[in-house]
């Protein structure tokens, strides 16, 4: 067997003939309805952007083109046949890929290993013949113009090489649809240019995409057609020659271009407060050059996408990366680089991104997990004393409306909107004049998110400087004024007042004067 032919061009789609379709597919998780009566059409040798806010239901519909998730209702075809059913995850293989942020490849195997995981060569039985294994690595790679060491542990590939690694081993297997989810997010703009002119070589070739991606220029530049869904809905489908910029920002948020803007939050002006958070020139590994401020009392929006250096930059703040260059002053005095420690120390509060592995000890206590930064204050010596530890956790519970039986209940067993109110609480907990938040309602029901909304609303009050790194609006939609970054830099300051078409624009890389 020849493992690195490509398929004969009968085993292709004509071009321009529906390759992969979706109707009525509807997928419900429990009382929440992820996919609501949703139709795709993708043609043969095209490249078809899927696009929506975070929750429009871009995952789930991919989950069930690739045969991932079974939909409750509507059907899927490739090539005019009914799609195979999911136990059979061989035929699944060879209609469908994923190539997702995260890599699915082993970094401890060499690339070759990895392109044919699962059908290695043998030879006498069940010897591997890794000499046809390599020279059929190399032929793979060398007919889809991967520049790649075949003998190298995968492990050691750039972002960039290990997607086309990835690619290369769907193609391989004879698949022509593959879906890219975000793949830019991890890349620079060079590596995002050669990896358009990939996708524009195999779209020559026969080969169909499923682009999803945030960054809603490259739509313009690598797709000929977009789905839009919003609220898990089908929204449009059009070419993308035909769909002006601002049209889709509308089509994605629900709002017209001209639409009223946001409320303002309706705090008075904080121009004469005293600086808190002074940011200058801070560069590092995702951002660079960047420079802003926050005041006593103000909230600032840190917005934008993965890939945009926003939550790297928070988490600077909070002493979790060292700069590569610039400074940060806290309070008028200087912040020891990369130090959580001393961000601690300095007065910085901080939420991370995610509850689950960042923010939340599972095996231990609310009143555990909530004392953590003030362990030296709740007995003589250093010694916690579980009855201080207590008390201050029952005060926290009262104070936050925290739903827990008392101090002693495992975290694990607190709803999410519980959960990330401990971990707010821990971040509350020294009484800090810097609260540092990311994502801080993600995940959590809307009662919840209102009610750590409103904690976040009496810090301001109180004379705390907030800053909050975010894509959710709603999140967003509590502050002052919002910094928009996008790939590295800062791009946009938005005061209280932006529509959502704005903002998304913004966010999303668009340039609305571009008609």
């Amino acid at each position: 067997m020849d493992l690195s032919a490509t398929p004969p061009p009968s085993d292709r789609a004509a071009p321009g003939r529906p390759l992969v379709e979706a109707h009525g597919i509807t997928k419900r998780f429990g009382p929440t309805v992820a996919l609501d009566d949703v139709r795709i059409t993708i043609r043969a040798g095209e490249s078809h952007a899927l696009v929506g806010r975070n929750g429009a239901g871009k995952s789930t519909l991919v989950s069930v083109l690739a045969g991932l998730l079974r939909p409750n209702s509507g059907t899927v075809r490739f090539d005019g046949a009914p799609a195979p059913s999911l136990a059979d995850r061989g035929a699944w293989h060879r209609r469908v890929a994923c190539v997702h942020q995260k890599p699915t490849i082993f970094g401890d195997l060499t690339v070759a290993e990895n392109l044919f995981l699962g059908r290695y060569p043998t030879t006498f039985g069940p010897v591997i013949s890794w000499r046809r294994m390599r020279r059929a690595a190399r032929q793979v790679l060398d007919e889809w113009h991967v520049p790649v060491d075949v003998n190298v542990l995968a492990g050691r590939l750039s972002v960039e090489d290990t997607q086309l690694v990835e690619i290369a081993r769907s193609l391989s297997r004879g698949v022509r649809f593959i879906a890219l989810d975000e793949p830019t997010a991890r890349l620079d703009s060079s590596a995002i240019d050669r990896l358009f002119s990939h996708m524009r070589r195999l779209d020559r070739a026969g080969v169909t995409f499923l682009y999803i991606s945030h960054h809603l220029e490259e739509i313009y530049e690598v797709c000929q057609v977009v789905t839009v869904l919003r609220d898990a809905r089908w929204i449009t489908t059009a070419p993308v020659g035909e769909l002006p910029r601002a049209r889709l920002i509308a089509e994605i948020t629900g709002e017209p271009a001209a639409a009223a803007a946001a409320g303002s939050v309706g705090r008075p002006s904080k121009a004469d407060a005293p600086l808190a958070v002074e940011v200058d020139r801070l560069s590092g590994p995702s951002f660079r050059e960047v420079s802003l401020t926050v005041r006593a009392g103000e909230a600032v929006g840190l917005a934008g996408l993965a890939g945009s250096g926003s939550h790297q930059l928070a988490e600077a703040l909070a002493g979790l990366h060292r700069p590569t260059g610039g400074r940060i002053r806290i309070l008028g005095r200087p912040l020891e680089p990369g130090s959580a420690w001393a961000a601690l120390r300095a007065g910085v509060g901080f939420v991370p991104r995610d509850r689950h592995y960042e923010g939340l000890v599972p095996d231990l206590s609310v009143a555990e997990n909530a004392s953590m930064t003030i362990t030296d204050r709740l007995g003589p010596l250093g010694m916690i004393t579980p009855k201080a530890r207590d008390a201050f956790a029952r005060r926290t519970i009262a104070d936050l409306d925290i739903k827990a039986t008392g101090p002693a209940q495992p975290v694990t067993r607190l709803s999410g909107g519980n959960q990330q109110k401990v971990v707010l609480a821990r971040a509350l907990a020294t009484d800090p004049k810097v609260l540092v938040l990311i994502n801080p309602t993600a995940g959590i029901d809307v009662k919840s998110r209102r009610a750590l909304l409103s904690v976040v609303d009496r810090a301001l009050t109180e004379g705390r400087a907030v800053l909050i790194a975010s894509d959710q609006l709603e999140e967003l939609r509590v502050c002052d004024r919002v910094l928009v970054m996008f790939k590295g830099t800062l791009t946009t300051e938005h005061a209280a007042g932006w529509t959502d078409h704005e903002m998304v624009a913004s966010i999303e890389g668009v340039t609305l004067s571009h008609e």
